[in-house]
């Protein structure tokens, strides 16, 4: 047996050895520190949660937050109907959380944590999805519906129709969005978003076929191809266009004048969430009006919080688009879970995507 001593070693290694073994145990200590935190794990659309509010709430809290994004929310839907679990924050929006409420993947919520919940909008509580806010908060708000270069896209669209001009073909973006997308059609055909009529669906899904050859992607992140030129029109959300602008400032943002959709993109806690309290204290932390405004400042949608509006410049307060007249939200409908015809929905898609 060798034996490990001092003069085998020599002085010098001896000090090395034991310098290196300090570093060791100190990085040790550092990474069984860190990694030692408490985790909240937030699973959420794309430009949803900005690095200053997660690493707000990291600060504060003493703990780590790591986000992952979907695209829509169905693709939510399914992830969670799969059995993945881990997440503690979803955000779905209005009609998902009536779906998920039904397959009772959402946990209830303790108001107890969550007192900021007073300084929501009445507007914006006791909606159709969730009658007593029992599993859901309103995070933002915002509609679908056209950006466009201007300096590119003339005369100004007005219609759900110049997504059907032949003179962009390769040139716009559709939302990978089922409900959205058929919903889209549906406007531009004179239905409602929440038709339950096999044969207006029909007529939705053929004019999206028809529509197929001209689109040069489905895809939910519209910002991504505006910015970099590579559509010249988008059918998105409002916050993309807007967020888009600020790179590009010809981008512009319509909603048609047959129509769009509004939403409301809420804060859930699913049922097999870990680190519920935590969630939780989450949940009240966005709802405070300063930090709250960093959510309207980052993804350009509406607030819920009336107190937030005095934290924010002037012309997010006053925005024509984020905050619509009334003759516009007249325009606008809620996507409404359509139950068992949701199949219908699902099959005419997978259809249009198919060609």
């Amino acid at each position: 047996m060798r034996h490990f001593s001092m003069h085998s070693l020599g002085l010098k290694n001896y000090q090395m050895f034991f310098i290196t073994i300090g570093i060791a145990l100190i990085v040790m200590l550092i990474v069984g520190c860190d990694g030692g935190k408490e985790q909240l794990n937030v699973f959420t659309w794309s430009g949803y949660v900005s690095d200053e509010i997660r690493s707000g709430f990291e600060t504060e809290y003493g703990v780590n937050v790591i986000v992952d994004t979907y695209a829509n929310n169905e693709d939510l839907l399914a992830k969670l109907q799969a059995g993945a679990t881990g997440y503690d924050i979803i955000m779905p929006s209005d009609y998902m959380v009536s779906i998920m409420i039904k397959e009772n993947l959402l946990a209830e919520l303790n108001r107890d944590n969550i007192p900021n919940m007073q300084n929501i909008s009445p507007l914006f509580l006791k909606k159709y999805f969730d009658p007593n806010n029992t599993y859901s908060v309103p995070y933002t708000f915002g509609t679908a519906g056209i950006a466009f270069d201007s300096s590119v896209v003339n005369p100004a669209p007005n219609s759900w129709s110049v997504l059907w001009d032949e003179n962009y073909k390769n040139q716009f973006s559709m939302l990978d969005d089922q409900r959205e997308t058929i919903g889209a059609a549906l406007k531009l055909l004179g239905y409602s978003l929440n038709t339950s009529e096999p044969e207006q669906l029909e007529l939705a899904k053929e004019k999206l076929i028809e529509q197929r050859p001209l689109v040069k992607q489905y895809k939910s992140e519209a910002e991504e191809l505006l910015i970099a030129g590579d559509v010249v029109m988008a059918h998105c959300w409002s916050g993309d266009a807007f967020r888009a602008a600020e790179v590009r400032p010809t981008i512009r943002y319509i909603i048609p004048k047959e129509g769009s959709s509004q939403f409301i993109d809420t804060v859930c806690i699913p049922k097999s969430a870990p680190h519920k309290d935590l969630a939780e204290k989450f949940i009240n932390y966005l709802l405070r009006p300063e930090v709250n405004a960093k959510i309207t400042e980052f993804t350009k949608y509406g607030t819920c919080v009336p107190d937030a509006k005095k934290h924010l410049p002037e012309d997010l307060q006053k925005h024509y688009f984020i905050y619509p007249p009334a003759e516009v939200m007249e325009s606008l409908e809620w996507l409404i879970d359509q139950g068992d015809f949701t199949k219908q929905y699902s099959r005419a898609w997978e259809e249009v995507k198919a060609k």
